[in-house]
């Protein structure tokens, strides 16, 4: 079975980069005609990216009592972003992910499921303080729309909602429970008509609730232990902005600290509220609008958004799928 799981992931990998594969070579092509010391800065910066998305994990096992690496960590974070991208289910692939080696190593299921959603939480917060600051950027300079504004509420309610499951498994494993089992109910009743049959299991969602409140129960009386992570949260922000402002630099395009902000504040936000996996098509679209309402000219936002979109989308799902084959490789 997992053998399968392994070779379907793979297989919607490479179909996934069929597909897109006209955009792949636009890109290359971009990257080729930018200055390469400013690129290879870009491609150093991404590199540290994941080394920090691995210790912001690695904070919060250490939080939570779970052994762990540095590496071992930054490898399945990178695998995790691979299965989110290539099998879109709002994020539980790549929870599975980590599930499946606590499963594999003898650890709790539900603490690796606890730091999975505390990753996400402290990272919608820090994308909420740049957000801010992009919308305050746009409003100054007359370019917000009702389209930023819907979009900006929609993570705001994402966040909150993530933030309030959170709360209740702090404070009690039966009000949890029934909120998951709520939500259980609401995916078997859309499901139904296609499967016929139970989808998910409310009793097992009353399970994992109490397997999750065990370990929330322990955060009210050190609160203080997540700051450490949710800096190194805001870290993996900012090296994305600064990912931005290489590739503004590696074609010569002028730029200010508020077309780098709220250029960057856009893409991500239609990135996250996107239908398709990781904003494909969506971003590529929405990012040299953003861009060119922020003073730059058209034709330089569209060769900014190839580059920046090569190096913090294609770079990510090919490191993800070769950290996904060590995973499966190693067994641990």
């Amino acid at each position: 079975m997992r053998k399968f799981i392994f070779i379907l992931v793979l297989f919607l990998g490479a179909a996934f980069v069929y597909l897109s594969f006209g955009e792949l070579e636009s890109i290359v092509k971009t990257l080729q005609q930018g200055n390469l010391w400013f690129v290879l800065l870009a491609l150093l910066i991404q590199g540290s990216w994941f080394i920090i998305s691995g210790v912001t994990y690695y904070s919060l096992y250490r939080l939570l009592g779970i052994d762990g690496t540095v590496y071992k960590l930054t490898i399945l974070s990178a695998a995790a972003n691979f299965v989110n991208t290539v099998a879109p289910s709002a994020g539980m692939g790549g929870m599975a992910v980590f599930i499946s080696n606590a499963n594999r190593n003898g650890q709790s299921p539900g603490k690796a499921t606890v730091a999975s959603m505390l990753y996400l939480f402290l990272d919608y917060i820090a994308f909420l303080c740049v957000l801010t600051l992009g919308l305050i950027i746009l409003f100054r300079r007359n370019d917000l729309t009702p389209t930023e504004i819907a979009a900006s509420a929609i993570i705001f309610a994402i966040a909150t909602a993530l933030g309030f499951l959170l709360y209740l498994g702090s404070r009690s494993a039966s009000a949890l429970g029934n909120a998951l089992a709520w939500m259980a109910r609401l995916v078997n009743r859309v499901v139904r008509p296609f499967i016929h049959h139970e989808y998910l299991s409310e009793a097992r969602a009353h399970e994992f609730a109490r397997e999750m409140a065990e370990d929330l129960k322990s955060l009210p009386e050190r609160p203080r232990s997540l700051i450490k992570p949710l800096l190194y949260s805001f870290v993996n922000k900012a090296l994305l902005i600064f990912v931005l402002m290489a590739s503004f630099l590696s074609f010569r395009v002028p730029f200010t600290v508020g077309t780098i902000i709220g250029g960057f504040a856009i893409s991500y936000l239609f990135l996250i509220v996107s239908p398709t996996p990781s904003g494909i098509g969506i971003v590529e679209g929405i990012m040299p609008l953003a861009l060119s309402s922020l003073r730059v000219p058209w034709s330089q936002a569209v060769i900014i958004t190839l580059a920046y979109r090569g190096i913090t989308f294609w770079v990510p799902l090919g490191v993800g799928a070769l950290a996904f084959r060590i995973l499966n490789r190693t067994g641990n």
